[in-house]
């Protein structure tokens, strides 16, 4: 018999999980549902302790919590949305008691990481950050605020008025205090479901775990399952049979299992096109590949390469290092500029602010170079940083003569709230006015990030913006770390080609 026990979101208490519960117990297996304190001096670790005094109140089958024979029950830990931290806590603490962790339509936390960092409401984040005089709850949502917390589609006006009724402000701490976690339940099963309705599908986590940061490739465990309800973020409400249902095949390890590439990460894999080694100069958080000194003499135009994210820190090796960047760096130094790769911080949704610090140092240190000509730049970004182009589009400088950007985010996903209104290059190309941009587009992108791609060129092609598209119509997001094809080899080298051919046009 499975024994769940259900933690739900923030302002949320265990009775949005009635009818889900009940469903369960009348399929035999046992049901908790947990409300978590709302004091407003609660922290992560209050809730942690609360899911953690419930798994040790269960003890045995027979009720004998003194019983030395009988095992205590394992039980099946479910965290929606802000609960996955508290969930993940209590697994840490209690690893031999927990058969499997389920994500409901949540993140990843690791371990040091904040509640905060998932909150799609980015009001939320400037009302901590205003709080002078201490923080204070956070007020739980009325009935038409719920949407920006996350999909309300499935959920009838009377169910929005229910959770507002039911719902009770959120401590502030439960979202601002770091999650600790030793890493004792590394090795428990996990499920994830996924809401589609909020844009996260199956399908955008096989991309992610294929060629997104090293973190992801995790999840291609066999232990982990995935499942997908096509519905809003509160299942429970929206589709009670279908999630319990769901939770069934959980606890049974059904779902379904990811595959990533044999021989280790892709990103890893040698470049898909010839890049002899050329010399390399660090300098802080810049490398720069430099040209052979036998060409034509310096200064030379250079082009600074922005890795994709968000990659977890202290990731080893570091972005820069990887053959993937190295390829296409020497691969500008061969074409008589300077190929430079920074090392941004872009570690989770709310660092793009200091990744976007970042890369405008490395800017300055580059033009600063003397073996650089400061006049002739190129910016090129990738993937997740795309939302760093946002600042380069609105206010572009004249030294900035083309900004290139392949398979990019070009608008804040659904449930990145807490990227902030400043990282949105769809808006800034509508109230900018853009350098010469040069964009790649893969052809089996995932719908998500291809929503985004189509999005900021409808706006090109209302403001007229200067933008040549490459595409490689049977490329995927990260095309180059696959089996290397005619097609992306020339749409890279053809992409190298007009980069450089905007940094060498006359002024």
């Amino acid at each position: 018999m499975s024994v769940f026990i259900l933690v739900s979101g923030p302002f949320t208490d265990g009775r949005v999980w009635d009818e889900v519960a009940a469903r369960l117990r009348q399929s035999g297996a046992d049901a908790h549902q947990v409300t978590l304190s709302t004091r407003p001096e609660a922290g992560v670790q209050t809730h942690v302790e609360d899911v953690v005094r419930l798994i040790d109140s269960l003890g045995r089958p027979d009720g004998d919590l003194a019983d030395p024979v009988t095992p205590p029950r394992q039980v099946v830990l479910v965290g929606h949305d802000y609960a996955i931290h508290p969930v993940l806590g209590a697994a840490d603490l209690r690893s031999e008691r927990v058969a499997r962790i389920v994500h409901l339509d949540a993140g990843m936390p690791q371990d040091g990481d904040a509640a905060l960092a998932l909150v799609p409401d980015p009001s939320v984040h400037e009302l901590l950050r205003a709080q002078e005089d201490g923080p204070r709850p956070v007020p739980a949502p009325g009935p038409a605020e719920w949407q920006r917390w996350g999909s309300t589609e499935g959920l009838s006006a009377g169910q929005l008025e229910l959770l507002s009724r039911l719902a009770a402000p959120q401590p502030p701490r439960t979202l601002t205090q770091p999650l600790r976690l030793t890493g004792a339940a590394a090795a428990v099963p996990l499920s994830g479901i996924l809401c589609t309705a909020g844009g996260t599908t199956v399908e955008l986590v096989e991309a992610l775990v294929r060629t997104g940061p090293p973190q992801f490739r995790r999840l291609a465990d066999p232990r982990v399952g995935f499942f997908e309800l096509a519905t809003g973020h509160w299942p429970m409400l929206s589709c009670p049979d279908e999630l319990a249902g769901v939770l069934l095949r959980a606890a049974a390890d059904e779902g379904r299992r990811l595959t990533v590439p044999e021989g280790g990460s892709p990103l890893l894999g040698p470049f898909l096109l010839d890049a002899p080694e050329r010399p390399r100069v660090r300098d802080g958080r810049v490398d720069l590949h430099l040209p052979e000194p036998q060409g034509a003499p310096g200064p030379w135009p250079a082009v600074l390469f922005v890795h994709g994210g968000p990659v977890p820190s202290g990731h080893v090796p570091a972005p820069r290092d990887w053959p993937f960047y190295l390829g296409y760096a020497r691969c500008t130094a061969g074409l008589g500029a300077v190929g430079a790769v920074v090392e941004h911080r872009l570690h989770g949704l709310t660092d793009y602010a200091r990744a976007a610090d970042d890369v405008a140092e490395a800017l300055e240190l580059l033009r600063a170079d003397p073996r650089v000509d400061a006049g002739r730049v190129a910016l090129w970004i990738f993937s997740g940083a795309g939302l760093l182009a946002a600042d380069w589009i609105a206010a572009p400088p004249p030294w900035l003569r083309c900004l290139a950007l392949t398979y990019p985010i070009l608008a804040p996903l659904p449930g990145w709230g807490a990227v902030g209104p400043r990282f949105d290059p769809v808006g800034a190309l509508r109230a900018g006015t853009p350098p010469p941009l040069v964009l790649t587009r893969a052809g089996l992108e995932t719908p998500q990030i291809a929503a985004t791609v189509e999005e900021f060129l409808s706006a090109a092609e209302e403001t007229k913006a200067p933008v040549e598209v490459i595409d490689v119509p049977h490329g995927r997001h990260g095309f180059e770390t696959h089996e290397p094809t005619d097609e992306s080899r020339e749409a890279v080298s053809r992409a190298l080609r007009t980069v450089l051919a905007h940094l060498t046009r006359p002024s």
